[in-house]
């Protein structure tokens, strides 16, 4: 998300960042070109018009325009502003009164409701603690409940039984009787949707919420509707009154202008955002973050928060310090390969680490390709214990069988074992060095040197990319 306004906004700043003294016609040129950026990303016009008129106003003082670095400064008031506009602490789900604790799931039918509605509960339970029941109040669409039964028998999750012939109203108020008696600290509540905004979906979803009192009302809208998920949610808070927002899909929308919107328009905070399918793909949502990833400065919060969720600390320590030895194997790569693509999306992944946002040509270049990822478990997977422990016993009969295993070609294999021979190369150095660092340490597929790589330092331990 945000890759062409944070592409654009990098060029705009990158040109401020490079002149020493500015003029007021270099702020107010500057300021036309992120106009123009953010509305190409299709954020609303006046939250465009109230953002580039406070940012100017902040820029054009007297200690911008006199600083040693006004460049610097200025990028400065960009982030913080953008994080004005995104609100500017991540505000967590209420959830923490008296059990049981009602949220409401309202929007659109094709959002993602009951996903998300499947992905706070594993949160829930699995960070907080708490013992959550799902109930699906959404009696319109076919298989509704069976898919809400599936995600919850799929994750150990509690789902409210159905009552044939209940309805929505009745359906809410029976899930906070069982959410009492049987002691749940939460009950997500999921509502139905409908094609487009109506009169009935709003009664409906009025009455549930009368009747459960909710402790949060989360909207559930996707992302890559653009303005039309703006005025949607501007609809939703003013007929029933929305306490929070769920960005979904926001892994395709490359523009981000919904995001950046929501906040100022409804004044509902932004809570989770959907950065995939999977059930522990869903990132709680912090302006801070946000704002230093569209201009370029990374997440390395964030991408440290998904490898703990997907990554074994212990077998990662464990592998580091077998690094540090030189005593690295193919099944280490084989390991490294596997916690590396169980994060997600490689790209996403390398725009999360600082400074690799001025590296986007290189890594274009570089090809980073999911499915030749995967081809190089497959090899590593088609070879025997022996020959995944000792590399030297791979001959050219080896070769063919271990191509024909894993549905690749000889060269391929080739290929693999000549950058584990380079990578074992330099974790030997490395160890050497005292673990100080590995100068021209390519990131995933990638055969960068000489530096120009980002601080891969972050990473938690054992996390260290594959070549391609």
């Amino acid at each position: 998300m945000f890759e062409g306004l944070s592409d654009k906004l990098g060029g705009v700043l990158d040109k401020l960042t490079r002149r020493g003294a500015l003029k007021e016609s270099d702020i107010s040129e500057a300021m036309r070109e992120v106009r123009i950026a953010l509305l190409e990303a299709d954020v609303a016009l006046p939250v465009v018009k109230d953002f580039v008129a406070k940012v100017k106003e902040a820029a054009l003082g007297e200690d911008v325009l006199r600083s040693v670095t006004p460049g610097q400064m200025v990028v400065k008031i960009v982030h913080d502003h953008l994080v004005e506009m995104l609100g500017a602490e991540p505000v967590p789900l209420r959830v923490h009164g008296n059990p049981p604790n009602a949220v409401l799931m309202v929007g659109l039918q094709g959002s993602g409701k009951t996903t998300t509605t499947a992905k706070i509960a594993a949160r829930l339970t699995r960070f907080d603690k708490k013992k959550v029941l799902m109930a699906s109040l959404d009696i319109y669409r076919p298989a509704a409940h069976q898919q809400l039964q599936q995600l919850g028998d799929q994750n150990g999750l509690a789902v409210l039984p159905v009552v044939f012939g209940e309805q929505p109203v009745a359906i809410a108020k029976r899930a906070m009787k069982v959410g009492r008696t049987e002691a749940y600290d939460v009950v997500l509540l999921d509502t139905a949707g409908r094609l487009h905004i109506d009169q009935e979906l709003m009664s409906e979803v009025q009455q549930i919420r009368d009747a459960v009192d909710p402790g949060e009302t989360l909207l559930v809208t996707d992302a890559m509707t653009g303005q039309d998920s703006v005025i949607m949610a501007k609809e939703f808070n003013e007929k029933i009154g929305i306490s929070g927002i769920v960005l979904t899909r926001i892994d395709g929308d490359a523009r981000g202008g919904a995001a950046l919107s929501m906040k100022a328009v409804t004044g509902a905070d932004i809570k989770f955002l959907g950065v995939g399918e999977k059930i522990d793909e869903l990132d709680v949502f912090d302006a801070r973050r946000v704002a230093g990833s569209i201009l370029g400065q990374g997440d390395v919060v964030g991408l440290v928060e998904r490898a703990s969720q997907v990554i074994d600390q212990e077998e990662a320590e464990k592998t580091a310090k077998k690094m540090m030895k030189g005593q690295f194997t193919l099944e280490d790569m084989a390991s490294q390969i596997g916690q590396l693509r169980k994060m997600g999306d490689l790209k996403g992944l390398m725009g999360m680490i600082p400074g690799m946002g001025k590296l986007k040509k290189q890594m274009a270049n570089a090809d980073i390709d999911e499915k030749k990822i995967a081809h190089q478990e497959a090899i590593i997977r088609s070879m025997t214990l022996k020959e995944r422990r000792n590399p030297k016993l791979i001959n050219g009969s080896r070769r063919k069988r271990i191509a024909a295993g894993s549905g690749t070609t000889v060269p391929e294999v080739n290929r693999l074992l000549k950058q584990f021979a380079m990578m074992s190369k330099m974790m030997k150095k490395m160890g050497k060095m005292g673990g100080k660092g590995m100068p021209g340490m390519p990131g995933p597929g990638m055969g960068m040197g000489g530096g120009g790589m980002a601080n891969m330092s972050n990473l938690p331990p054992g996390m260290m990319p594959p070549f391609k």
